[in-house]
């Protein structure tokens, strides 16, 4: 309590939680936006649940990662050396996290374009999905962008009380957000096509980041924003031409 009270009177706390909440929900977008695209292919009644389990999980994996902090920031130290470059665990972790999103959001842009989808060669099953199966799916990517989101946390402060604080807050937004994201990427196609390609982007860049070539964060969240820019545009285009046509039939 006595560190909570000192830490409250310091101003540079506070501006390292306001920034790191900041920075929490904009990584925390990645997140969201692959448990609504996974979510969303299962049954409407399992929908809504499934998202609440995978954000909690993300939240508790989060907090798990906190408490271990000082092995966490041991996850940076080279384990292995391959052509002569070292990797260190989260190397491979996020080696490992991104080649999975550059599967998985292929395997659904090739399953949304073809007019007639069958199973690919991974999943020789039912075209659908077993609610246990997305549990596992977003509890593997939960576990990657929890790694990456705690150290950058380290990065950005020392405090453990501000680190927790603002991975709480971004994940009750991340909560409260959940539905209405997936109903607004469920309701528009294109939408869904354009988060696609998010992830395609997102797990470029975690194969990227393992392999040493920092790609900032800030370039891809900037091209992300101005494509949803444009499919607002493209959106609200498409709805003023359903209008003039419902006027004219009318």
């Amino acid at each position: 309590m006595a560190d909570l009270m000192s830490l409250a009177a310091m101003p540079e706390a506070w501006i390292a939680l306001v920034t790191l909440i900041v920075m929490e929900i904009v990584l925390g977008i990645d997140n969201l936006v692959f448990i609504s695209i996974l979510t969303n292919k299962l049954p409407e009644q399992h929908q809504s649940r499934a998202r609440r389990i995978g954000i909690s999980l993300a939240l508790i994996l989060r907090l798990v990662l906190l408490a271990t902090l000082s092995y966490i920031v041991g996850l940076t130290e080279p384990v292995i050396e391959i052509f002569e470059h070292g990797f260190s665990w989260r190397d491979l972790i996020l080696l490992a996290g991104g080649l999975f999103l550059v599967w998985k959001a292929t395997k659904e842009i090739h399953h949304n374009v073809d007019p007639d989808p069958e199973p690919d060669i991974f999943n020789k099953g039912a075209a659908g999905m077993a609610f246990s199966a997305a549990i596992v799916q977003i509890l593997l990517l939960d576990l990657v962008f929890s790694i990456d989101s705690i150290i950058t946390a380290v990065g950005m402060t020392t405090h453990l009380p501000v680190m927790v604080i603002a991975v709480i807050v971004a994940v009750i937004v991340m909560m409260l957000a959940a539905d209405p994201l997936s109903k607004f990427i469920g309701d528009n196609p294109t939408i869904v096509m354009l988060a696609l390609g998010f992830l395609l982007m997102i797990g470029t860049t975690l194969i990227a980041d393992g392999l040493g070539f920092h790609v900032p964060k800030g370039y891809i969240y900037a091209a992300m924003a101005f494509s949803a820019f444009v499919e607002a545009l493209n959106m609200l285009s498409r709805r003023r031409r359903q209008r003039q046509k419902a006027a004219q039939g009318a």
